[in-house]
């Protein structure tokens, strides 16, 4: 019997407006990404694991946040690291 993978943080979303139109770390640096991030919790955006600076991870890294959203058009989904789960929200 296979069993569905839940994420057990969703009491830690917190749909925190974005802090920036782009990764963080990545315009500090003058740098570009892929895909943004943004993090359920405090509402750091970064870049994801398919741009080269990966801040979304390392942000989760640093703080222990577990759950982001993806910020791009017509993506409608979170992921929880600590679960290592993807979910859709509406």
């Amino acid at each position: 019997m296979a069993t569905t993978k839940v994420c057990t943080h969703l009491e830690l979303i917190r749909n925190p407006r974005p802090h920036s139109k782009g990764c963080e770390e990545c315009l500090k640096m003058g740098d570009t990404w892929v895909h943004l991030r943004l993090c359920e919790v405090c509402g750091h955006v970064g870049c994801c694991d398919s741009s080269k600076n990966k801040h979304a991870t390392k942000h989760f890294r640093a703080t222990g946040h577990p759950i982001i959203k993806s910020l791009e058009p017509g993506e409608n989904w979170m992921y929880c690291y600590l679960d290592d789960v993807m979910f859709e929200v509406d």
